[in-house]
């Protein structure tokens, strides 16, 4: 009788669907959950305009890469929020206004959730975030960021730290925020990155595969695109 119970006990742990196991890890780490929502594009104007749709997803996930840097937080897995926005029918609109954002932050567990917009005048680029309390609503301080386009990739890293930096949390160790800084990860790295996310979120994964390969081969500082490869070809 027991071994039969053990056994039925077992069997409904594994029917649990993941996003049940994997709230169950977020409720075990009590460090504060941070949700980063898609970008929006808010009109860009020059002769790449139409190359950067992608950028919407690529600074969602480039920017939770930067802010996993800091071991004071923990960030809210991509995948894991686009299912919910999926769920909610938000993937399409792109927009989450902040009463949205702190529902959704709330079912994936995250404590802040950021919201942002970017723009390309002409080679000026320009980041704009706000920081959602998900337990209030309320929306914080905002970030705000100008710098030339080639410069894109800095403006991610100084972004995140202003998001840490805004929930009053730990900033990283100077010496480690300089050496994400120093990479050699041009806009043209951090454009193709986006495709490739857009393709494996479409289930296009040879087209992803192939754009993360290219990566790779040209630009071998930025180490996501290996990762992201590594978990595609399990290679």
């Amino acid at each position: 009788m027991h071994c039969n119970w053990t056994r039925r006990v077992v069997f409904a742990l594994l029917l649990l669907p993941l996003a049940t196991v994997e709230l169950f890890a977020q409720a075990t780490d009590t460090r504060p959950g941070v949700a980063v929502f898609p970008f929006t594009n808010g009109g860009s104007f020059g002769p790449d305009r139409e190359d950067l749709a992608p950028l919407e997803v690529g600074i969602q996930q480039l920017v939770l890469t930067e802010l996993a840097q800091n071991t004071n937080l923990r960030v809210v897995e991509r995948s894991q929020l686009r299912a919910i926005l999926e769920e909610q029918g938000l993937v399409r609109t792109g927009q989450v206004d902040p009463g949205t954002a702190a529902r959704i932050g709330r079912l994936v567990g995250a404590r802040y959730a950021v919201t942002g917009v970017f723009m390309d005048l002409y080679g000026n680029f320009r980041l704009d975030g706000r920081i959602i309390n998900v337990e209030t609503g309320e929306v914080m301080q905002p970030v705000e960021l100008r710098n030339r386009k080639e410069n894109l990739y800095e403006m991610l890293v100084d972004f995140a730290n202003e998001i840490t930096e805004g929930i009053d949390l730990p900033p990283l160790e100077v010496a480690l925020v300089q050496e994400r800084r120093s990479r050699a990860i041009p806009p043209e790295a951090v454009t193709m990155f986006s495709r490739a996310q857009v393709f494996q979120d479409g289930g296009r994964q040879e087209q992803a595969i192939e754009l993360y390969r290219q990566i790779a081969e040209r630009f071998p500082e930025m180490t996501e695109a290996r990762e992201a490869l590594r978990q595609l070809t399990g290679s």
